[in-house]
């Protein structure tokens, strides 16, 4: 196939990049030059705020399927909503859980998509900042108003990744205090969310790439977990059990809101997701 990746620079974008390079695959990696693709993939420089360099930059060039990983606001995709009609087959967005917070009304046992509409959610192209969910709640609109493009939005859960390309430390801001026998600080009663391994994002990536799904799909391993029992299972691994203080500016994975994804949507089209228990351990193996 012919694949453009927007992004791709770091954590399971990179890796999805060098497995469909090493599948193949023509790949072009889009990004604003803050680091060069693998070899063997070709490399296109431009701001994507910037719709006439990111025209210029993707000029007659036509693609089976894009992938779309670093699209924040509503400004991003509309510029490259733009860029890329009527010469791409199929549109992969990376999005978020976040975009379900704040939910009104009573909290579900599990979050299905249908929990927001992006096709009904208002765009504001003129706001110039817009929070994290907010910017992707947004994005997701754009794209779903967008009858010609075949696209498949992934709303991913909490990612995972032990090594040294988890650019965000989050997973070993947890082991180092639990090593260290600091304590983790802890809403009083945190709630229980869903996560997913960075090498389990790439395979539903590719699945999503291939899939007859459009719309929005949850993705998300198996078995929730809340950051006591997160930290448990670090706990064990590093062979000091987990001391905790609660407080209200608490660390990464504590939640008070947060809510089990429901995936029957990717499962109902044949994706079947891994238990967390299943990958966790090894993955704080990897913080090292």
């Amino acid at each position: 196939m012919k694949v453009l990746v927007i992004g791709g620079s770091r954590y399971f974008g990179r890796r999805l990049v060098q497995r469909l390079h090493a599948d193949g695959n023509d790949v072009t990696v889009l990004n604003r030059g803050s680091s060069r693709p693998p070899d063997g993939v070709r490399h296109l420089v431009a701001d994507r705020d910037d719709g006439a360099a990111l025209r210029g930059a993707l000029r007659g060039r036509e693609f089976d399927v894009v992938f779309d990983q670093v699209c924040y606001t509503p400004v991003q995709a509309e510029t490259t909503r733009r860029a890329v009609a009527g010469r791409v087959g199929r549109y992969v967005l990376t999005s978020t859980v976040e975009v379900y917070f704040p939910l009104t009304g009573a909290a579900p046992a599990s979050i299905a998509e249908g929990r927001f509409d992006p096709s009904a959610w208002p765009v504001d192209l003129a706001a110039g900042t817009w929070e994290y969910g907010e910017g992707k709640r947004q994005a997701e609109a754009v794209f779903s108003r967008e009858p010609d493009l075949d696209a498949v939005i992934l709303r991913t859960a909490h990612v995972l990744g032990g090594g040294a390309a988890d650019f965000t430390g989050r997973l070993a801001h947890y082991v180092t205090r639990i090593r260290a026998g600091e304590p983790v600080v802890v809403h009083e009663r945190p709630t229980p969310a869903s996560f997913i391994r960075d090498a389990e994002m790439v395979e539903v990536l590719l699945w999503a790439a291939g899939a007859t799904v459009t719309g929005p799909v949850n993705a998300a391993s198996t078995g929730a977990l809340d950051v006591l029992e997160l930290c448990e299972a670090i706990g064990v691994r590093v062979g000091r059990a987990p001391r905790f203080q609660t407080g209200a500016e608490a660390s990464p994975y504590s939640f008070e809101g947060s809510r089990p994804m429901d995936t029957g949507r990717a499962e109902r089209h044949g994706f079947r997701f891994s238990p967390v228990a299943q990958w966790l351990p090894d993955v704080i193996d990897e913080v090292g």
